[in-house]
């Protein structure tokens, strides 16, 4: 029996994850929506921690060491406003790697699992 392919896999792995990241965060800070959350920050620091968590949560063969989501945005006062420019953002630039739309569904199912801790809402 072979087994099925994790998400990770599916998207091309560590180049697809590396390439999605550094063109989301081009777009993220772009948007003066969102961009001042990020001026204090270390974004060489800030990419490389967000490779790892997305290849973790997209199923690569690797732990995660860095906070969770309630933790890393519990100080950050962000809105329902701001998670929609992100998630926005991330899933434009899926489109612009030309990932297949049923691959930008699983990620954004992801994505929206983690609304509620980024958010600090009650659970």
């Amino acid at each position: 029996m072979i087994a099925e392919k994790t998400l990770f896999e599916k998207i091309g792995g560590m180049n697809a994850v590396n390439a999605a990241v550094d063109i989301f965060y081009k777009k993220v800070l772009d948007d003066n929506t969102i961009n001042h959350f990020f001026v204090k920050t270390d974004m060489k620091s800030q990419a490389s921690k967000q490779k790892a968590f997305l290849a973790y949560v997209f199923g690569a063969p690797l732990s995660y060491t860095g906070k969770n989501m309630r933790d890393a945005h519990a100080s950050m006062n962000l809105t329902e406003g701001h998670f929609n420019a992100v998630a926005k953002h991330l899933e434009a630039t899926l489109k612009q790697l030309n990932v297949g739309q049923d691959l930008i569904h699983e990620v954004m199912i992801i994505v929206g699992s983690a609304k509620d801790d980024v958010l600090g809402n009650e659970l």
